[in-house]
This record gives structure tokens, C-alpha cells and sequence, in this order.
């Protein structure tokens, strides 16, 4: 089982979107035995909130279902838990090392470094735009998702 932590400032926003997206679209492939998903926060500003009503209501617009969750805060024992530690910002993968310590075992990234065009993904609590962040989300879960299935040769 292929273990995943997304992980964004505040977990209400970006990385609870991740984990729903990537949630989606291993169920539609059938492969979610395959895979534990989760999520979280670097920050402790949001802790114990639920998730954003703008992400709730992106993904309600694509029919992908959100799950009754609360804000949590990523933990140092998490880097041995999880195999894969994904930010959504390079200031997130800052912070995950602060509290994880050092990636000796190559474990976290930035989700649109899977895509073809590395970047940031922008918070939409700042940016509001909430669109802009699904499509940003999907592209590195599709291309994350492809990548697991190449290298870990998951088939469905």
C-alpha cells in the first residue's frame, strides 16, 4: 500500500482539495486498495476547522465528495509513515522539513513537480480563485497518479 500526505499551510484549502482529488481518481480506476490518502497542515492556525466552503463547493461543482474532516497538523512521525509527502508551495516543502527533519529517503516534493511545468500551486485563500487551484490540483494528481502506476506498477 502506497502511503500519501498532502500537506499545505492551513489544511482547509489546497491540501484537503489534493487529497479528495487524488481520493477521486483512484476510485474511478478501481486501485483504492492500493492506496491510503490523507492530509495536512504545517501551520496550527486552522487546527480542528473543517474544510473551506470554496473547496467544498469546487468539488461538489465536479461531482467528487468531500469528506466530513478536520484541519490537522503534520507530525515528525509522519516521515516514516508515509511514502510520499507532497506540498503544494515551495514554501510548504520549507516547512514540512521543519517539522519532519531531513528527506534522507527522497520522500517529499511539490505536486506540480510530476507535472511537465513545475510550480507552485497559489492558496486560494489568498487568491479566492478556487477554479484555479482544482485545475492546478488535477494536472499534478493525474501526472502524481501516473507516475505511481509507472514506477510502483499499480494496474487496475
Amino acid at each position: 500500500m502506497i502511503k500519501i500526505m498532502f500537506v499545505c499551510l492551513g489544511n482547509i484549502c489546497r491540501s484537503p482539495m489534493a487529497e479528495f482529488v487524488l481520493k477521486e481518481l483512484v476510485r474511478k480506476e478501481n486501485l483504492e486498495e492500493n492506496f491510503y490518502i490523507k492530509s495536512s497542515a504545517t501551520s496550527t492556525e486552522e487546527i480542528g476547522n473543517g474544510v473551506h466552503y470554496g473547496t467544498i463547493n469546487k468539488l461538489n461543482s465536479v461531482g467528487i465528495p468531500v469528506e466530513n474532516r478536520v484541519a490537522v497538523q503534520l507530525k515528525p512521525s509522519d516521515y516514516k509513515e508515509y511514502d510520499y509527502i507532497i506540498g503544494m508551495e515551495e514554501s510548504n516543502i520549507k516547512n514540512i522539513i521543519k517539522i519532519v527533519g531531513q528527506d534522507i529517503e527522497n520522500k517529499i516534493y511539490k505536486l506540480l513537480d510530476f507535472s511537465i511545468k513545475s510550480r507552485d500551486i497559489a492558496d486560494p485563500w489568498y487568491t479566492g480563485d478556487f477554479d484555479k487551484t482544482y485545475e492546478d490540483i488535477l494536472e499534478g494528481c493525474k501526472a502524481f497518479l501516473e507516475k505511481l502506476k509507472n514506477i510502483d506498477n499499480i494496474n487496475n
